[in-house]
């Protein structure tokens, strides 16, 4: 699965998100837990059309 980090971190320190926005982990533990996320992509879409 591919994982994207804020083009914003610039110390490391950063969430990351899986490209179909179903998980969230801490980057510096990649291999660590991840925290499932299923609706992001539908808060994501709502906050873009200003709902």
């Amino acid at each position: 699965m591919m994982w994207r980090k804020s083009s914003k971190s610039n110390t490391g320190d950063c969430v990351e998100v899986r490209r179909d926005l179903a998980a969230l982990r801490d980057s510096k533990q990649p291999g660590g837990p991840q925290l499932a996320t299923p609706e992001l992509g539908m808060l994501i879409k709502r906050l873009k059309s200003g709902e």
